[in-house]
């Protein structure tokens, strides 16, 4: 419940700013389409010297907003705002653990435009941990305590956007730097993104 309430803030957010965004665009020369964004997450943790026991990736769902900033004909930088749910999937025996760890994402992306509509994407991430679950069977726990607040990491992506404003996109997040508070094993997050999104005063 809490995340939807989140998702639903950002795009009430996100969808306000638009509103004075297009009310004060005769005024400037500034070229900005605000937008939403959302879509499937498959994420997984990259653990130090892991071996073959290494955990199968996890199912969930990124949402939030953008805004796309043109600096030239060719070239936009792409600040979001993302919820995003990450983590991974254990399975032994009869026995299945799923560790749920949910985060505000704020990626700044810089996109170069290709041909008619598509886009290469690149940026670093910032990420600020929301919770962390760790669910065995039916036995819920917070583990919030054992994992950094802040995570960094970087973006690559493609996408493509139609005339009238509508596109999609596929990215791979990279965690740089570790996760783990509670030992000095390196953990880092690992995500593959694929989403859909909409410009609203698209150029």
């Amino acid at each position: 419940m809490k995340t939807i309430l989140l998702a639903g803030v950002l795009t009430l957010g996100i969808l306000s700013v638009n509103a004075q965004a297009r009310r004060g665009h005769a005024h400037d020369d500034l070229d900005v389409a605000f937008g939403i964004k959302g879509g499937l997450n498959i994420s997984n943790l990259h653990v130090e010297n892991a071996g073959n026991s290494t955990a199968d990736a996890k199912a969930s769902f990124h949402v939030g907003g953008l805004a796309h900033i043109h600096i030239t004909k060719s070239f936009a930088v792409q600040p979001e705002i993302l919820y995003s749910g990450q983590g991974y999937k254990y399975e032994l025996s009869n026995t299945t653990t799923k560790l749920n760890l949910h985060y505000l994402n704020l990626p700044v992306l810089a996109q170069f435009m290709v041909g008619k509509g598509f886009r290469i994407e690149s940026g670093p991430q910032l990420g600020f941990m929301l919770a962390a679950r760790q669910k065995t069977n039916n036995v819920s726990l917070d583990v919030k305590d054992n994992f950094k607040t802040v995570d960094f990491g970087w973006t690559f992506g493609l996408g493509y956007v139609t005339p009238s404003g509508f596109g999609v996109d596929a990215r791979y997040n990279v965690g740089i730097s570790s996760i783990n508070d509670a030992s000095s094993t390196a953990v880092n997050n690992r995500v593959f993104q694929a989403g859909v999104f909409y410009q609203f005063n698209n150029h």
